[in-house]
């Protein structure tokens, strides 16, 4: 064991969504600007995007099995059935391998064997729990250890403290006005007119997409430019006709920072993630949370929607009728948008990493908070 102030190795358990993945990076790259020295690795599967996504940021990658679970966390899960002990004990391994001083976990199916070998080694476990609504892998470590932090203040979780999504640098550090400018030039978008951004996610939203293919020329009548980000495989020819607004359409943003940048309001899903870079970039947004699941994604924009930085739509709502009398009338009010602006800053936290990463040195130098 290394000696009990000196944090020399840590492993970051989660996977599966982006969702998962983007704080974990996030977090391992806070921890790795402290300390070059740092042993930082990652546990995934190798079916998730952590298995592309982890690499590529340059961290090792160690897997193992997803393992599916009962539904509430009982006797059950903790009983541990041969598939989870199996799982159980390659997680051992892999603390073992990199000698790991503490456990961090964000969730998703690698993390309950995570904590469960760490806790039988008497190793630190730190959680980061990105949504409202806690998932089953994160309701059950909460209960293992002291050391616990979400995203959102509404989130009930054992030993939950509110310190927001740990986010990439380009987008905490992200000045929306001293890049504006470039941003606009490089998008082929205008200055002086009101600009929408339109995406719903990696993946698109099929709702959106064709609410708004059926309504390019009556935004460029009202005078507004749209970044309108498909998803893969999804885009169509906006065909503008003459002069006027731009409607440019991207199958992906590769950089998201520009796009922010550009905006003057954002129709988007109301996944965590987008929710606060959002939030703490201080854009403005309509959020039409995805009609499937819990209603995660409702919950998710609480916080924003109650402070006035946002307004929120049922998918079942957007229509081309709807962006006629809805969307056109706010995003062409330069003074709403301005205070919507200032009301989504209020809710954004940019320094959740830095946050992070002091709870997981302090679980490490000693018990209690």
């Amino acid at each position: 064991m290394n000696h009990p102030h000196a944090l020399s190795s840590v492993l970051l358990a989660g996977g599966g969504t982006a969702g998962h993945v983007s704080p974990l990076l996030a977090l391992a790259d806070c921890l790795r600007r402290r300390n070059p020295d740092l042993e930082v690795t990652a546990l995934g599967t190798d079916t998730g995007l952590e298995s592309s996504l982890v690499p590529a940021r340059g961290y090792p990658l160690k897997t193992i099995p997803k393992v599916a679970f009962p539904r509430k966390p009982s006797g059950d899960a903790l009983r541990l059935p041969g598939a989870l002990r199996a799982a159980v004990a390659l997680a051992g391994r892999a603390i073992d391998d990199v000698e790991a001083d503490v456990v961090v976990g964000f969730g998703g199916y690698v993390s309950t064997p995570a904590y469960l070998a760490a806790r039988k080694r008497g190793i630190p476990v730190v959680i980061h729990e990105q949504n409202a609504r806690p998932g089953l892998a994160n309701r059950l470590g909460a209960r293992m250890t002291p050391w616990v932090a979400t995203t959102f203040r509404s989130t009930v979780l054992p030993h939950a403290k509110a310190i927001g999504m740990p986010l990439r640098r380009e987008i905490t550090h992200l000045d929306r006005t001293a890049l504006r400018a470039e941003a606009l030039a490089t998008l082929g978008l205008e200055d002086h007119r009101p600009t929408l951004l339109v995406t719903g996610g990696s993946l698109g939203a099929q709702r959106l997409n064709s609410a708004f293919e059926q309504r390019v020329e009556a935004l460029r009548d009202a005078g507004v430019q749209v970044l309108h980000v498909t998803g893969r495989g999804k885009e169509f020819d906006p065909v503008p006709k003459g002069e006027g607004p731009r409607y440019v359409v991207l199958p992906y943003a590769e950089r998201m920072d520009l796009a922010y940048a550009a905006a003057d309001l954002v129709v988007t899903r109301a996944g965590a993630g987008m929710v606060c870079e959002l939030t703490a970039v201080g854009l403005p947004a309509v959020y039409v949370p995805l009609p499937i699941g819990n209603g995660e994604q409702r919950v998710n924009a609480t916080d924003v929607l109650a402070a006035g930085g946002g307004v929120l739509v049922d998918d079942a709502s957007v229509s081309p009728e709807w962006i006629d009398s809805d969307l056109i009338p706010l995003v062409t009010d330069a003074d709403r948008l301005a205070a919507m602006a200032t009301a989504a800053a209020t809710v954004g936290e940019r320094d959740a990493d830095e946050r992070l990463a002091d709870m997981v040195v302090a679980a490490v130098e000693g018990p209690g908070q």
